[in-house]
């Protein structure tokens, strides 16, 4: 598999002219895999739910990062299918998920804490394990400190709390009333970018995460027909974090363990010696020396490898 290379306009994308890329065959292989797909309610909002595997197997629960979806593990979550009973969620304000007014990690956990019933993720009488990349570290975080009997244990996937004061760039912090419109999917695709941005990736591997995160819209009053962005543009400004915090991170009572990328501009070397230094029951850290971020673009085999390696050790 090849990595993508960015064109003169910064696009991960554009140079495929709106046509998927050329896959592994392991890529196209998985994604026959279909999951089912169907929602759940949490708090009012609808949330999107897909699982793969028989009810009664361990259970696997997969969390995505912040303004992705999803089937950002549908190329990951089938390979454990014939020994776990998957699932993964969209967060409320993201993916086919419903928006809110008001978003806060209580309420992300509640989400999570759901899925693991409706899914029947604890049918085989053991709690499942959560694989949270990102963002979605942070209420699985809040589930490891207020609600560890929910869970075996948990694998924080490049993902580790803000610090104090910190947060999301300007730009996303004050958000906009609503995304931009792309006259077409093509064009749509072409403005694909991940954050913290990042030019490596396998292409068509991009291209999927990219297409789940696009809907085609209606023309309204003042925005002729097109595509647009499935999630909230005004999540950060609707985002209560209270103290997300550090504190989380020490008082997690559930067994813990690290994947992260070793080129990661969140995690560096000395944020992991933190994260290994704070939590109270780590079990394994494993680096991915050739991820950055978003390492399932980077790794995809190296990820489920990992993961693959990391489940016995919380237990």
């Amino acid at each position: 598999m090849a990595e993508t290379e960015l064109v003169e306009d910064g696009s991960l994308l554009g140079r495929f002219g709106g046509e998927k890329p050329p896959a592994a065959p392991w890529f196209d292989a998985v994604l026959a895999i279909e999951p089912e797909r169907s929602f759940f309610k949490v708090d009012g909002a609808q949330i999107e739910l897909l699982t793969w595997g028989e009810v009664g197997q361990p259970g696997l629960l997969f969390l995505h990062g912040n303004a992705a979806h999803a089937d950002w593990w549908s190329f990951i979550a089938p390979f454990f299918a014939a020994d776990y009973r998957c699932a993964a969620i969209s967060w409320s304000g993201m993916g086919r998920s419903d928006w809110r007014e008001q978003y806060a990690i209580p309420t992300f956990a509640k989400e999570a804490l759901t899925a693991i019933d409706v899914a029947g993720l604890v049918a085989s009488g053991e709690p499942p394990v959560i694989v949270a990349h990102s963002f979605g570290g942070f209420p699985t975080l809040y589930i490891c400190a207020e609600h560890p009997e929910a869970i075996t244990g948990a694998m924080l996937v490049d993902s580790s709390p803000p610090k104090r004061g910190g947060g999301p760039p300007p730009r996303l912090a004050q958000g906009r009333s609503e995304h931009n419109r792309y006259p077409t999917l093509s064009d749509g695709l072409r403005r694909f970018r991940f954050l913290p941005e990042q030019e490596t990736g396998r292409p068509e591997l991009i291209d999927h995460m990219a297409r789940g995160s696009l809907k085609q819209v209606p023309a309204t009053a003042d925005q002729p027909a097109g595509w647009t962005w499935r999630f909230d543009p005004q999540f950060w400004q609707h985002f209560e974090r209270g103290d997300l915090a550090e504190e989380l991170v020490t008082r997690a009572k559930a067994p813990i363990g690290i994947i992260y990328g070793e080129q990661s501009a969140l995690l560096t070397p000395e944020r992991v010696a933190e994260m290994k230094a704070g939590i109270p029951d780590l079990r394994f850290v494993t680096g991915l020396p050739d991820a950055a971020h978003h390492v399932m673009v980077d790794d995809p085999l190296g990820v489920i490898d990992a993961i693959r390696d990391g489940l016995p050790k919380l237990t």
